[in-house]
């Protein structure tokens, strides 16, 4: 008998509808998922926004407008999220790229709108963190209580966890913010010999490590998800969270694999296959 795996739509439904968006989270709600994953940055005057990418990227998003007339600051793809005031940010459509269901006009959430949406629905939520090496540990002690402070003022914070690559996120919750779960993202450059990415911890043994900084759970990429790693971490009482899981072949494979749950662009795929086990 096969336990129950969850559901986490991918910054929404990417495959589906614009990503880290309003509409895309509804789209995801409809769906049934579990949990919405979701990423966020933080502009240049503090508010804590959505986005993949830590430099404007025209992948997902498309210039409109500059905030203000003769701003120098424009065209602002291609510039760092938090150089850029969100007034700035608010200028960029941020659905019109989207090849399955193209939604012109919408414009970058914060954390405060997303949650004002999700706050009352039974779905949790799994915020990440878009830090790297390069920051200050100064600057993720900032994002990092920016972030809870958004959840706690919307009352999300028993259904929210944190994820990051950067595990610095996962020990600054750790200390100051026990009540968020810690989801220690992994993926193989991460997990390097010469690692900048583990607060100073050794990847030879990935899940000890994400025990030590204080996870509540791991999150490796596909591609390194074996049998193995589900088993060790099942021993240390970690479920596993496997990502990006977009075709029905692999989503049988890890359900057979035993993890805790998936995240995929295609929550409608998912459950299908879900239904069918």
């Amino acid at each position: 008998m096969i336990s129950a795996v969850e559901v986490h739509g991918h910054r929404g439904a990417r495959g589906l509808r614009p990503e880290n968006t309003l509409p895309g989270f509804a789209h995801a709600l409809d769906l049934g998922v579990d949990v919405i994953e979701l990423d966020v940055g933080l502009s240049a005057d503090g508010v804590v926004v959505l986005g993949h990418d830590q430099v404007l990227s025209p992948a997902t998003l498309a210039d409109t407008v500059p905030a203000w007339p003769d701003d120098p600051a424009y065209p602002y793809l291609g510039t760092p999220v938090r150089e850029l005031s969100l007034a700035q940010l608010r200028t960029l459509d941020a659905g019109v790229r989207c090849e399955a269901a193209p939604m012109p006009g919408i414009r970058i959430p914060t954390l405060a709108e997303a949650c004002a949406l999700l706050a009352s629905s039974d779905v949790k939520l799994s915020v990440e963190l878009k830090t790297d090496p390069a920051w200050t540990d100064e600057e993720v002690e900032l994002f990092t209580a920016a972030v809870a402070a958004v959840l706690r003022t919307f009352g999300c914070t028993e259904q929210s966890q944190l994820l990051a690559f950067d595990w610095r996120v996962l020990a600054e919750a750790h200390r100051h913010y026990p009540d968020l779960g810690r989801v220690a993202l992994m993926e193989r450059k991460t997990l390097a010999p010469d690692t900048g990415w583990l607060a100073g911890l050794s990847p030879a043994d990935p899940v000890a490590a994400a025990l030590g900084i204080g996870a509540t759970a791991i999150s490796p990429e596909h591609v390194m998800t074996m049998p193995a790693l589900v088993e060790d971490a099942h021993t240390a009482a970690l479920p596993v969270i496997v990502w990006t899981v977009n075709t029905t072949e692999d989503m049988n494979r890890f359900i057979n694999y035993g993890v805790d749950a998936i995240v995929t662009d295609y929550p409608d795929r998912l459950q299908e296959v879900l239904a069918a086990v």
